[in-house]
């Protein structure tokens, strides 16, 4: 029997792809969803209208999404990967030129109706090509410096880009999340190892470049880093953002402060309290034991994702499944580790828990994919 029979016979088509849609998993994402409207009508004093509301449109535009793009075929995702991802670099280029500036940072597009951050399609997009590129490579050419190199470049170009905006948390994720799959399709662990050793080299030079004219990183990437190991160093400037995150976890003990009893969220000791830091919000309000309920979800949502990879005999399936989870992961756990003082903040939002329109209509067009991925698996 060929493949093209085996698909025909074995995946469902029509109306009946509804029905094989990972529900369990769309439920998951609409569990963690609410505890992000929860905490945004927490951190504005009771306002549904200032956050909560605009997320809970926004989520319910992003669902409606997920559904669409899991009916479509997945063979169609793989065909136009390249594409997808050609159209995001040329909006990377465009941010050069045509792009917002915000915070100190120039990394949006206005399209009237929204405004679009680039970056975010491309940790998508990126992960699309690369589980296309490896379906496509042969197995015993994964390894070859040659084969190798190709999809280094395809992640590194785009990396280029969003550094210069600058955005150094989205560049992370991208060569992270880009050299995990790389990992996952078969690439020789010899290769990683080098890039490890590199990176040890990269960090050096990142210090020993700093006051001189060719310094790597911007100023305020260097205060950074200062906050980082020392914050108590400048607890009123550089520090005080970290400072007050981690005032607000402590003080949230085992069982927190109560639902909108939070003092350094209510009283605006704690920046950003709606985007980047609202970790600290849900940690002060509802304790440990809050903290690790929402890491619960998560947990449950990667657990369901690697399920539905693993019981897919389609390669480009699987690899843009185990991709899109791994992106999932790297968003909470790098935004975790980075209010509670783990690594430095780089500004990275908690996924569908954040307010934000980009990243979380982006993250709902790749659970879509994901779920095209399952509803398409030979069966």
């Amino acid at each position: 029997m060929s493949y093209l029979e085996y698909n025909v016979k074995y995946v469902p088509t029509g109306p009946r792809k509804f029905l094989y849609i990972n529900w369990p998993l769309a439920l998951l994402l609409v569990a963690v969803a609410s505890v992000g409207f929860l905490m945004l009508y927490s951190v504005a004093g009771g306002n549904i209208a200032r956050w909560a509301e605009p997320q809970m449109k926004r989520f319910g535009v992003g669902f409606i999404m997920m559904i669409a793009v899991a009916m479509v075929p997945i063979y169609f995702w793989r065909n136009v990967s390249a594409v997808a991802y050609g159209v995001s670099l040329l909006l990377l280029v465009a941010v050069e030129f045509f792009g917002d500036v915000g915070m100190g940072a120039q990394r949006w597009i206005d399209l009237g109706f929204m405004r679009l951050q680039p970056s975010e399609l491309m940790k998508i997009t990126l992960v699309m090509l690369l589980a296309a590129y490896y379906d496509w490579l042969p197995l015993k050419k994964i390894s070859h410096p040659l084969w190798v190199a190709i999809p280094v470049a395809l992640i590194l170009l785009p990396t280029a880009l969003v550094l210069r905006q600058p955005d150094l948390g989205t560049s992370i994720l991208l060569v992270t999340g880009g050299g995990a799959l790389m990992f996952m399709a078969g690439v020789h662990w010899a290769y990683f190892a080098a890039v490890i050793a590199s990176g040890v080299g990269l960090v050096t030079a990142v210090f020993q470049s700093r006051g001189t004219d060719w310094q790597l990183l911007n100023n305020y990437q260097y205060k950074r880093i200062d906050t980082f190991l020392d914050p108590a160093a400048d607890p009123l400037g550089a520090g005080y953002h970290i400072t007050q995150s981690k005032i607000a976890l402590g003080s949230g003990g085992w069982t927190g402060r109560g639902f909108m009893q939070g003092t350094q969220s209510r009283l605006n000791f704690l920046p950003e309290k709606h985007t980047d830091f609202i970790f600290t919000t849900l940690s002060e309000e509802f304790g440990f034991v809050g903290a690790i309920g929402l890491l619960v979800l998560y947990g449950l949502v990667i657990m369901f994702c690697i399920s539905s990879a693993l019981s897919n005999s389609n390669r480009y399936g699987q690899l843009l499944t185990l991709g899109i989870a791994m992106t999932f992961f790297l968003f909470f756990s790098v935004n975790m580790a980075m209010v509670m003082g783990l690594i430095p903040v780089v500004g990275v939002p908690l996924p569908l828990v954040s307010y934000g329109g980009s990243a979380m209509l982006v993250l709902m067009i790749a659970f879509g994919l994901l779920q095209s991925a399952h509803v398409h698996k030979p069966r």
